[in-house]
């Protein structure tokens, strides 16, 4: 029997660090269990999809490097644009769990769509009035494309000049083996337009569906502590290992499956696991074995639960409504994430759609700021905004793994670990190398090994006092992340004789930008809620989520510039690839450190507006201190 490393290393690796997550999840509010395991099932959905997405859109639909890194930058900014609205119909009407709970069905749906993949596009090589197919086997980095001269196949590349080279290709063939650069051009024979439109639709689906459950989820989980209670970091980052240990596995499972067996298998596979998430949120006091006992308490309630009954279509109740334009909003949605194509005053239109989203945010913020809130409630507002708008950049480079790094991963990286193919241990194999896609699951599972670290680090240094401010944990993230990118420069300079550098290099910076997310994300996600009055905390956890989604559409400009030149999915010169990959890399690496200095020099001046809130220096409430379990799954607020 053989198994896969990584599958193997996973196995280890969750044995490990779950035993002192969850001996560590007894000494936190109960509701955190359902919450961990449903959003656990989420992430291993989106992952799972996320991270053959861009090989699905350059080998199976054949778009180019800029239009597929677009493309993604468009589907992942619409993802983290949409809690801006589910946050305030949580907020306004549904509360938390039926919008968590509509969310995870349309989620359901759009995985599953995302299954119908249909018959893979078809390019040629056009040569002198004729065409010659381009015959294509394989997945990501497995990937060979062959091109079909008479009735034999030929390998081919390019040269320094540009010009493709034909290997093997006999004197009596209808073409040259040499093409000069300009004499031939590449042409899509077949791209069924209907699968086009159901891919669409999927992204669609998923898009609305995260919209209604991303930043609800994460607003319940700040909702089951006291307001300065100094578990609610060690609690988040709890729940962030929650998140990871599906995103660890989607990576190595969907990744797998989806390049060895087939696309349907690795997103149909997605799809089983946003069920399951569904089922433990909705039917979660059931498959804890706890009947009768509400877990979570009473939070993520509607605000009106009659308001929600009131008939306000004829017999539709305003719930009904919320749930009917949901459905009707996914066509919406279709029509944006095709917006990157479409031009409007000489910008984009979903960059249009983003500076609204932007604007209108900031606006309803200042709003809110100067008729409801005292002058401290606007200052602690003020430093979230600031966390907010700081995370864009972070998060710009940060999510150049799902598209960038990940075609890095398959086409300059040398993804085995040994010479043997497969280490024998018995009657027992390993295969030692990896897939592209299953690189995307060296982030989480460092996360899933240094989470638990960097909790207890966190509530350590809050007992000493010494606890870094937030914001100088955002400079040190920015930091980190720029350093992960040197990293990857670095290790271009040990590249092989087939321009693949060391698989250690990507793994150590997926390390380096493990650790800035670690500083970061959990922190501020945590940093929001504490910082945010209690009737804006959804909205402005979907604020958070916005600058996510600025930064992935930032993201997918930055990923245009390491575009290169293929054929049928295919690098013709992976030199130049490589040297585009460390150009861009370089750039972004310096840029990161820099501002992460600077943020860090003023970062305690910053803090000042929060006046302590945002900090872990203040002691538990001794009638905190005093209740049991029970009493903690019922937060006063």
């Amino acid at each position: 029997m053989v198994i896969n490393l990584v599958v193997a290393i996973g196995i280890v690796v969750t044995i490990a660090t779950a035993i002192p997550v969850f001996l560590e999840m007894r000494n936190h509010p109960k509701g955190l269990h359902i919450l961990f395991f449903a959003e656990m099932w989420e992430r291993f959905s989106y992952y799972g999809m996320r991270g053959l997405l861009i090989f699905y859109l350059t080998q199976h639909f054949l778009f180019d490097d800029a239009f597929s890194s677009s493309q993604y930058g468009a589907y992942t900014a619409l993802v983290y644009l949409l809690p801006l609205v589910g946050g305030y119909l949580a907020d306004k009407y549904l509360g938390n769990r039926k919008a968590i709970a509509f969310g995870a069905l349309l989620l359901v749906a759009g995985h599953f769509t995302m299954g119908i993949e249909g018959e893979p596009a078809r390019e040629a090589i056009v040569y002198d009035g004729g065409q010659y197919e381009l015959v294509a086997e394989g997945r990501g980095a497995a990937r060979t494309v062959l091109l079909e001269v008479g009735d034999a196949t030929y390998g081919f590349s390019a040269n320094s000049a540009g010009d493709l080279v034909i290997e093997g290709l006999p004197a009596s063939a209808a073409i040259p083996a040499t093409l000069p650069a300009g004499s031939f051009e590449t042409q899509i024979i077949e791209r069924d337009r209907m699968f086009v439109n159901i891919f669409y639709l999927a992204l669609a689906l998923i898009i609305m569906g995260v919209g209604f459950l991303k930043a609800n989820i994460s607003s319940i989980v700040g909702q089951l502590y006291e307001e300065n209670d100094p578990r609610r970091d060690g609690g988040f980052t709890l729940y962030y290992y929650g998140i990871n240990l599906g995103s660890f596995w989607a990576a190595i499972l969907c990744g797998l499956l989806g390049e060895t067996v087939g696309w349907w298998a690795g997103f149909g596979l997605a799809g089983v696991g946003m069920l399951v998430g569904w089922l433990v949120f909705v039917r979660g006091r059931a498959l804890f074995f706890m009947p009768g006992i509400n877990l979570i308490g009473h939070v993520g309630n509607p605000p009106e639960p009659e308001k929600l009954k009131q008939k306000v279509f004829g017999p539709l109740s305003r719930e009904g409504l919320i749930y009917l334009l949901g459905v009707a909003g996914v066509l919406v949605v279709w029509f944006m994430v095709q917006a990157h194509t479409i031009m409007f005053a000489g910008t984009d239109l979903l960059a249009v759609l983003l500076i609204i989203g932007g604007l209108l945010f900031v606006g309803y913020m200042i709003y809110y700021m100067v008729t409801e809130c005292t002058a401290v409630e606007a200052q602690r507002l003020i430093l979230a905004i600031f966390l907010i708008v700081t995370s864009v950049v972070f998060w710009a480079l940060f999510e150049q793994a799902g598209s960038s790094m990940n075609l890095f991963a398959a086409r300059n990286t040398d993804l085995s670990v040994a010479e043997a193919a497969v280490w024998n241990l018995g009657p027992i194999g390993i295969e030692m190398s990896l897939t592209a896609s299953q690189t995307q699951s060296f982030n989480a599972g460092f996360i899933l090994i240094f989470a638990p670290v960097f909790a207890a680090l966190w509530a350590f240094l809050a007992k000493l006092q010494k606890n870094p401010n937030t914001v100088l944990k955002f400079a040190l993230a920015l930091v980190q992340v720029g350093l992960g990118f040197m990293l990857l420069v670095w290790g271009v300079s040990f590249a092989d004789d087939s321009y693949r550098v060391p698989l250690i290099f990507l793994a150590g910076a997926y390390l380096l930008h493990t650790t800035g997310e670690l500083c970061l994300s959990p922190v501020g996600l945590s940093a929001i809620t504490k910082l945010s009055p209690a009737a804006v905390v959804s909205f402005m956890m979907a604020g958070w989520f916005l600058s996510s989604s600025f930064a992935q559409y930032v993201a997918g400009i930055i990923a245009t510039f390491t575009a290169t030149d293929t054929v049928a999915g295919q690098v013709l010169d992976p030199e130049a690839a490589l040297s585009g990959y460390a150009s861009v890399f370089q750039a972004i690496g310096i840029v990161a450190i820099v501002l992460g200095i600077v943020v860090g020099v003023f970062s305690f001046l910053l803090k000042k507006l929060g006046h302590g809130r945002a900090e872990d220096q203040v002691k538990i409430p001794a009638a905190a201190e005093a209740a049991g379990p029970e009493q903690d799954a019922h937060p006063k607020a």
